[in-house]
């Protein structure tokens, strides 16, 4: 029994002195083994690898991939015409030297993002003094954003290497701070109104002026035709009278038989019209009385 113990806890010692010797290293990561605290070997190729036990040697592992770092503030920053603008940016960085990353920067990539973040804002107020406002809207910001990577790349390439490489930097967004924004703005507004007022005017003036011309056309359309109009009607009336004049010259007795007719009609146009005469003393119905003079006239 003492036998079985003792085997299984010589097993035990065995498998946990294999598991602190044995490491395995993923394909994204870097794995450095310290000797007593000194880099001893840097691993770059995935797989599973060898060590001597702790506390002889110790594996610590880095991201070998490609990070990104973004703009952690909104400090402004000056332009050549002192404008105080806020810059957004990024930055894509990897290690590329695992052994001079850890002597020069830190042991993780939260130290190398938080250099890497100082140098790079360096860079970028030192550039953004040298431009102005427009230049950094317009085309200009692409030899901006080179000369910065230049600089950062200078940097982390000094003296003292960081062992990474800077692989990209980039402008998100060239904004003014909060106060002059809204100056901007008001600004703005205040002119899309000046101009959306004048174009109301200019829009009534030119109603009223094409209102006034349609009805100037409309008053000189209606008084041609008001005029052709009575141009013909006394024309027809002259003809008429002429016609007339010619019918009731031939036989007078006949025109004053149709004048007296046309008298009657006028006199009785409606039922509820009423005439109190003598018809026996009354010129009036002289044509009726006599009953066809006028047919006897024409006989003659």
């Amino acid at each position: 029994m003492n036998r079985i113990g003792m085997f299984f806890s010589s097993l035990l010692v065995l498998i946990a002195l294999a598991s602190s010797t044995l490491f395995v290293v993923d394909q994204r990561q870097f794995g450095v083994v310290y000797a007593l605290g000194q880099i001893k070997e840097v691993i770059t190729e995935p797989g599973l690898n060898f060590k001597l036990p702790p506390p002889f040697q110790n594996v610590s592992y880095i991201d070998k991939r490609l990070l990104t770092l973004d703009s952690s503030d909104a400090d402004p920053m000056l332009t050549a015409e002192k404008q105080r603008v806020v810059i957004d940016w990024y930055v894509r960085w990897r290690i590329s030297d695992p052994s001079e990353y850890i002597r020069n920067v830190g042991q993780n990539e939260a130290a190398g993002a938080s250099q890497l973040n100082r140098v790079v804002r360096n860079a970028f107020q030192e550039e953004i003094n040298k431009r102005t406002v427009k230049e950094l809207l317009s085309l200009k910001r692409e030899p901006l954003m080179a000369d910065v990577k230049r600089e950062v790349l200078e940097k982390v390439r000094g003296e003292k290497p960081w062992g990474v490489d800077v692989v990209d930097v980039r402008i998100t967004r060239v904004d003014y701070v909060e106060a002059i924004t809204e100056s901007v703005y008001r600004r703005m507004e205040a002119e899309r109104k000046r101009v959306a007022n004048e174009l109301r005017s200019t829009g009534a003036a030119e109603g009223e002026k094409i209102r006034a011309d349609a009805d100037r056309q409309r008053e000189v359309t209606l008084a041609n035709a008001y005029r052709d109009a009575q141009k013909i009607k006394g024309e027809g009336d002259a003809e008429a009278a002429r016609l007339y004049a010619d019918a009731f010259g031939r036989d007078p007795q006949f025109a004053q038989f149709y004048r007296s007719l046309e008298a009657y009609k006028a006199s009785f146009a409606n039922k509820s019209d009423v005439m109190v005469v003598d018809p026996a003393n009354s010129e009036f119905f002289k044509v009726l009385r006599n009953g066809g003079g006028a047919g006897n006239s024409a006989k003659k």
